[in-house]
């Protein structure tokens, strides 16, 4: 996993509610396995027809084909829990997803995986996804760390966000990996285990 600090790169903006896990990666999909490039399958029957020519879709437009960030509406990610929606964001290059709230499975998938989840106030976001419609190609700004958004306008907002979470992102840590730091703990406790 990519450790996730600064951003500061394009967003795109999805101007829709309810953008559903079965519209980010068809279910078709979830039986590939995790080493499969997921990133051609986001938004796969809304960016391109039957016979793969592109759609009219605001990711298939030149200013956000290489967006990095998602600004969307109310309940993006809602729907049916699947991995593989935000493997696809991930993959296609996706880190972050601000929205004024995301599905709770789909934002647990999230952090778990990389892609950051975060959670504005309804008019800020929708006063952003204008500004970037009106500015294609702009840029949003995230610091982690510091838990600030810089808007396309320059506006700054701050977010919340567990620590734990936090942590792995930062250090591009999945839950294994976590874990894995904490070896010479879990040693150390089965040693004494033995010795009791």
């Amino acid at each position: 996993m990519e450790p996730f600090q600064r951003l500061d790169a394009v967003a795109v903006p999805m101007a829709q509610p309810n953008v559903d896990t079965d519209q980010i990666i068809p279910s078709r999909y979830l039986q590939k396995p995790r080493s499969t490039d997921f990133g051609p399958l986001l938004f796969r029957d809304v960016r391109f027809d039957d016979a793969g020519a592109e759609r009219d879709f605001i990711l298939n437009r030149a200013p956000y084909r290489n967006a990095r960030i998602v600004v969307a509406e109310q309940n993006f990610g809602c729907g049916s829990s699947r991995e593989q929606a935000v493997w696809a964001l991930y993959d296609y290059g996706i880190r972050a997803v601000i929205a004024p709230g995301t599905g709770d499975i789909f934002r647990s998938n999230s952090l778990k995986n990389g892609l950051l989840p975060i959670v504005l106030p309804e008019a800020t976001v929708r006063a952003m996804i204008a500004a970037l419609l009106d500015s294609p190609g702009a840029h949003v700004g995230v610091d982690l760390e510091q838990q600030i958004v810089t808007g396309p306008d320059g506006a700054t907002h701050r977010f919340d966000i567990d620590p734990f979470p936090k942590r792995c992102l930062l250090e591009g840590l999945d839950e294994i990996a976590y874990t894995l730091t904490l070896l010479d703990r879990i040693v150390a406790f089965e040693q004494a285990l033995e010795h009791s």
